[in-house]
């Protein structure tokens, strides 16, 4: 007699379930204390690695050039970007370094923090980086308004700001008719109406003096700041970003109509872990109310509902500790080994509850009910652990460690599903049995008698059609994409997301930049030159480009400046000067009203009469004392910053590379000697294929170029070839495993024909619906997989051993567990496809498509083939 894998497997099972039931509550004892130490064990020792670096191998190409650049510039890496917008570019400068300080005063939150191209070397050779014509211009219109500063400087107060204005309308200084008062009469005029309207802003002199230099800073600054992070905590920089949200808030107060928003990868990072929970409260209730209303629904007992419900329980804990004992920690991949079991050790608990019901009704007594379930379908549930497994297992080679640690955990809880249904069940229903009434009430037929007859009946037009529809997802599925950038797994409306988005579009402040590294100088130019001539790149930087060219063109003129100028911008009080303001308004009113009677056609009539009507209302208001105490300080707050920045500008000095301070050097030369090449982006790094394009053309260069874009890509090739591999493997594995115990080519073919079949609709419906694959969604493939496997196994056992056929498969119990199964898992998950992570609700999506694909590919598809198989 031959040796039968399948009778052998069976004879084991059912060995092990009369010594189960004999001992009911040993058995229920040692199940309970099990999950005590499981979980006890899990809590003093399960650790979370939420570094997603750690995640790929770092052999990888693009893991190795990202360490060697961290190595060499640490400041660069894993830091907070801080973007600080205010009204106007003096209050953004001083609220940037305010917020610089603040930062380093928490070295128990931030290691560092620094302003790119802001300190005394960048504030002192300002001018110098300027254009020599556009230097000429700047020192024409500084000249022009030398007796307006000095006056000011000794009269710094409302009034005499509103005397020079008058004397140089009024034509009592010559020297000041060469200052153009248009700007200044405006931004007067908008000031006013700005109060008189309850706005807060300042005037920005910065923007009046030297509005035409491209030096000056623009309204918005970057901090950057390199968090501490903790990265067995599942918020790893949760403190770091409660200390910065707290120093935020106390900055805003202080400079209304401020904002300051962060971004960075940190906390991108740290947004998308407080988005995936944000309405998860509700979408888990509903989950769980719809998997109870589907669990009672196809089991019709609540005594079997609360049964599956603690196997659950049981076997989630007991994975939760082989994953602690097998791993150690859980990353941010595996950590879904529990989305996992729950759509899967359900479907051992459902299949089994409802074989036992059906064994009831064949008038067995309660022992023999559960020793004929675990006969009829313990083979079943063996080989979809087996199969399940080795789809699992099949991850472990792939250089996607974080996913290889996740098919360790969910192989090894398959057949903790399988222990904990074939042990914890029977004891449980051996103490505890279905009454009489479930015993006698069966379980009629869920589908409709059209649909049961179906495969049967349509046979030969569902085979015809399942080839028709696998040639034309053969054709669509290669237009599937994977989408690597994982700012498109987030919320759109985080902080972090819409600021990052915002900063992908600019020229100069894109975290999406690029870095290569030369060893020398020469070489890091070379190699510069060529990158700057691809379309794709703004510019590429190197520690040469901070030395400024025709300095001592420049610096002429800037001595001739600060010889104008020099001795009244040092002379400049801090504080605006008591000078009785409402006398000025009203003197200034008097003057230009003269002014406009004597000189009807001035070019700035319009405006200078829309002055003096706000000016009259703010001084004929009841608080009229307060409203031009207000204004005055709204009106000339801001000058002694922007003269003191010129100030300094002037004190520049002639200078070569050696000359560099170290702490500017620093950033453009690595800890070994090697020089960066700062390489910035053209286009809109938010489009997929200007990204792709930016990178893949850099890195025809030099293919070390490294940065977030390289790491994104590179991520998406690796995780798509671990996918590929992986599935592969485990086709193959599961093949060869099916055909060695089912001994049988056409039944395992009839078990993988209509997977493959769900698999090739479900890759392309991800095209159809505009669904690209993802980091997040792609977790979603194994569950299919499983689900596929099993359910096939599940209905190919009850027709290959006689206890239905393809015209009646429908109303057995096997294929309502299919059904109920798969809707368990249905309810369970595709709630997520409401939640605002965009990530975890593309997985909601795609698993709510691929479970209706599988689930019709296995009741409809399954039995038209196995009936046209008995058929010939």
């Amino acid at each position: 007699m031959s040796f039968s894998p399948v009778t052998f497997i069976e004879n084991r099972l059912c060995a092990w379930n009369r010594l189960i039931i004999r001992f009911p509550v040993l058995v229920l004892l040692c199940c309970t204390i099990l999950a005590g130490i499981s979980m006890l064990y899990t809590m003093h020792n399960l650790g979370l690695n939420t570094n997603t670096a750690e995640m790929l191998s770092p052999d990888l190409p693009f893991q190795i050039n990202r360490k060697r650049l961290e190595q060499e510039f640490p400041q660069d890496s894993g830091v907070l970007i801080f973007v600080v917008e205010a009204p106007t570019p003096e209050e953004t400068t001083q609220l940037a370094v305010k917020l610089k300080q603040q930062l380093l005063t928490l070295p128990e939150h931030f290691q560092s923090a620094y302003i790119p191209a802001d300190n005394h070397f960048f504030r002192q050779q300002a001018l110098l980086f300027l254009d020599l014509n556009e230097l000429d211009e700047l020192a024409e219109k500084l000249s022009s308004a030398q007796p307006f500063i000095g006056y000011l400087a000794e009269n710094f107060h409302l009034k005499g700001l509103f005397d020079i204005i008058s004397m140089a309308l009024l034509q009592q200084n010559s020297h000041s008719q060469t200052m153009n008062l248009q700007p200044v009469l405006q931004a007067l005029n908008d000031q006013a109406e700005q109060q008189l309207a309850g706005k807060t802003g300042k005037l920005s002199w910065q923007h009046l003096l030297v509005s035409t230099s491209q030096h000056i800073e623009s309204k918005r600054r970057i901090v950057l700041t390199r968090p501490l992070m903790n990265f067995n905590e599942i918020l790893p920089a949760g403190l770091a970003m409660s200390a910065a949200r707290n120093a935020i808030q106390q900055l805003e107060a202080e400079y209304p109509g401020a904002t300051i928003r962060i971004t960075g990868e940190p906390a991108l990072e740290h947004e998308e872990m407080e988005s995936v929970t944000e309405g998860s409260i509700f979408a888990g209730i509903a989950s769980l109310v719809l998997v109870c209303l589907s669990l009672f629904t196809g089991l019709r007992s609540f005594r079997l509902l609360i049964a599956t419900f603690i196997a659950l329980i049981l076997g989630l804990v007991l994975t939760a500790g082989f994953a602690t004992l097998s791993i150690g920690h859980l990353n941010l991949i595996s950590i879904a080994f529990a989305v996992l079991y729950i759509g899967l050790g359900v479907d051992f608990a459902i299949h089994f509850c409802l074989q036992y019901r059906e064994s009831l009704q064949l008038d067995l007594d309660n022992e023999g009910a559960l020793q004929h379930s675990v006969k009829t379908i313990g083979v079943s549930l063996f080989l979809c652990a087996l199969t399940t497994s080795l789809g699992f297992l099949a991850f472990i080679p792939t250089d996607y460690s974080g996913v290889s640690e996740f098919g360790v955990i969910s192989g090894g809880g398959m057949f903790i599903g399988l222990f904990v249904t074939l042990t914890f069940l029977p004891a449980f229903l051996k103490l505890f049995p279905l009454r009489d009434k479930a015993k006698t009430t069966p379980l009629h037929c869920f589908f409709p008698e059209a649909l049961v007859a179906f495969p049967s009946h349509q046979a030969w037009a569902i085979r015809l059609w399942s080839f028709i529809l696998a040639l034309i997802a053969l054709l669509i599925v290669p237009k599937a994409m994977f989408d690597s950038n994982p700012i498109n797994l987030r919320n759109p409306d985080c902080e972090s997301v819409e600021t990052i988005r915002e900063l992908l579009q600019s020229h100069h402040d894109s975290p999406f930049a690029l870095a290569a590294l030369a060893d020398n100088l020469p070489e890091a130019i070379n190699k510069a030159e060529k990158i700057a001539a691809l379309d794709s790149v703004h510019q590429a930087i190197t520690l040469q480009d901070l030395v400024t060219d025709q300095q001592d063109e420049k610096l002429a003129v800037i001595d001739d400046l600060d010889f104008i100028l020099g001795h009244r911008l040092s002379s400049y009080p801090g504080k605006i000067k008591q000078g009785h303001a409402q006398q000025a308004i009203a003197d200034f009113s008097r003057n230009m009203e003269f002014y406009l009677k004597t000189r009807p056609n001035a070019t700035n009539k319009t405006i200078l009469q829309s002055l003096l009507d706000n000016l009259d209302l703010l001084s004929t208001q009841s608080n009229a004392g307060d409203n031009i105490t207000q204004f005055e300080e709204r009106v000339l707050s801001l000058l002694p910053s922007t003269l003191e920045q010129l100030k300094t500008s002037f004190t520049a000095q002639p200078y070569n590379i050696d000359d560099i301070p170290a702490e500017v050097a620093s950033q453009w030369i690595g800890k070994s000697g090697v020089y960066k090449i700062l390489i910035s982006p053209s286009q809109d790094q938010n489009l997929p294929q200007n990204l792709k394009q930016f990178v893949n053309d850099v890195q025809e260069i030099d293919p070390a170029a490294t940065g977030l874009p390289v790491a994104d890509l590179a991520s998406g090739d690796a995780v798509v070839l671990a996918f590929v591999e992986a599935f592969s493997g485990a086709i193959i594995a599961i093949f060869l495993l099916l055909l060695l115990i089912l001994k049988s080519l056409k039944n395992t073919l009839l078990v993988l024909g209509p997977l493959l079949l769900a698999s090739l609709l479900t890759g392309a419906s991800t095209v159809l619906t505009e669904t690209p694959i993802n980091f997040a969604n792609i977790i979603a493939l194994p569950l299919l997989m499983g689900m596929g496997v099993d359910s096939g196994i599940h209905i190919l056992h009850r027709l290959h051993d006689g206890h239905s056929t393809a015209a009646d498969v429908l109303r057995s119990n096997t294929a309502r567990g299919v059904f109920f199964s798969s809707l368990t898992t249905f309810c369970s998950f595709t709630s997520l496809a409401f939640v605002p992570h965009q990530g975890t609700a593309s997985m909601g999506v795609l698993l709510a498509i691929g479970i209706t694909i599988t689930l019709i590919c296995t009741l409809l598809v399954l039995p038209a083939f196995y009936n046209h198989r008995h058929s010939i």
